[in-house]
């Protein structure tokens, strides 16, 4: 776009220098549009269809993000042959300000595709912190039930077990008084 309006401006001179120029950016949108994939799948031509991604422990519906691929083949800055040139022209003053306006749908349909991607990488970004918060809940959980305080354990066993050494020694001690009473008596 800066390119075209340099060009539709009067006082440069260089429009065949310009055009070169634009045709190389030309040239990179196509490079750009036919190679950015993810996992095999094309994302910005238009065949990559549509990527799930599990967020959640369920396999439902509503623990899957769908990222539909863009489509930037319609675009008039891309060719498929990656060789064309001329697509976007700015050889003249007229031509450059016939671009600006075809140029300026097209930041407009870039800019649409990456808001929505924008838009999926927040979720995702929501979803690991979502994810992130509950490890950290399950693992403070966890260290709850199963870490145990050694010390308060220990005295607590030593107290169970003075308690039940009593305890036999007062079944002892009542089981002793029947014999001890027979004896006096006997």
């Amino acid at each position: 776009r800066e390119i075209a309006v340099q060009a539709s401006n009067a006082t440069v001179g260089n429009a065949a220098g310009l055009q070169l120029e634009v045709d190389q950016l030309t040239q990179e949108i196509s490079r750009i549009v036919q190679t950015s994939e993810f996992n095999g799948a094309k994302l910005l031509d238009g065949t990559g269809g549509t990527l799930t991604f599990q967020v959640g422990a369920n396999g439902t519906a509503d623990n899957q993000i769908d990222v539909v691929a863009s489509d930037l083949t319609s675009i008039s800055a891309y060719n498929a042959s990656l060789t064309n040139t001329g697509t976007v022209d700015v050889s003249s003053t007229a031509a450059a300000q016939a671009a600006l306006t075809t140029l300026g749908g097209d930041i407009d349909t870039a800019n649409g595709e990456r808001a929505t991607y924008g838009a999926v990488q927040n979720r995702f970004e929501a979803v690991v912190s979502n994810l992130q918060n509950y490890s950290e809940n399950l693992t403070a959980a966890r260290s709850r039930i199963q870490d145990a305080d050694f010390a308060a354990e220990t005295a607590s066993l030593t107290r169970a077990q003075i308690l039940q050494q009593a305890g036999v020694s007062i079944v002892a001690q009542a089981n002793a008084l029947p014999q001890a009473a027979l004896s006096l008596l006997g």
